[in-house]
């Protein structure tokens, strides 16, 4: 895993992959992941509008500037084409305040280690770069690709519960 520091912020890079701060201008291409039919349908939800799309990379954008983190844009190296969504969001889960592991792709990248590779190079920024104590990744009960990611960068299940009336498993993991 290689840092890049620009004026943007930090980026990392991978053999394949490039996770990039995210920017306002993603919002097209990130469009195509939350009207992918497959990736909704593991989320469960209707797809997004281009408006909701907008309200949701500002969210992160205004959650990078309060936190000093946030989602990265994974950009596909080779191609140079934005293939997900992958970084870290502190939120409260159950009354706790956590960071979240969270990844999102396009179904035409899945099952090609991709979303991994991404989630590993994550953990570890957060680990080693921020010096963060754990993290957790809130999964839809049944979405067992997210899952064996989860599994693949260390995560083990934790609990399994209902948020916003969802049911999820909570996979976690420690720094050592």
């Amino acid at each position: 895993m290689d840092q890049i520091v620009s004026s943007s912020g930090i980026s990392i890079e991978t053999q394949r992959l490039l996770l990039r701060p995210m920017e306002i201008g993603d919002t097209d291409a990130l469009l195509r992941i939350f009207t992918d039919p497959l990736v909704i349908a593991s989320f469960g939800i209707p797809p997004f509008e281009r408006s909701q799309m907008k309200q949701w990379v500002q969210r992160n954008l205004s959650h990078q500037n309060e936190f000093g983190y946030g989602l990265f844009s994974v950009i596909l190296k080779h191609s140079n084409t934005l293939i997900g969504d992958c970084g870290l969001e502190h939120r409260d889960i159950e009354g706790e305040m956590v960071t979240e592991l969270g990844y999102d792709f396009l179904s035409d990248y899945w099952h090609r280690g991709l979303a991994t590779e991404a989630a590993r190079a994550v953990r570890d920024y957060a680990f080693i770069e921020l010096g963060l104590p754990n993290l957790v990744s809130l999964i839809r009960v049944g979405n067992d690709a997210s899952k064996r990611v989860a599994e693949r960068v260390g995560m083990t299940l934790t609990s399994e519960l209902t948020y916003h009336g969802i049911k999820y498993w909570k996979y976690g993991i420690e720094r050592v």
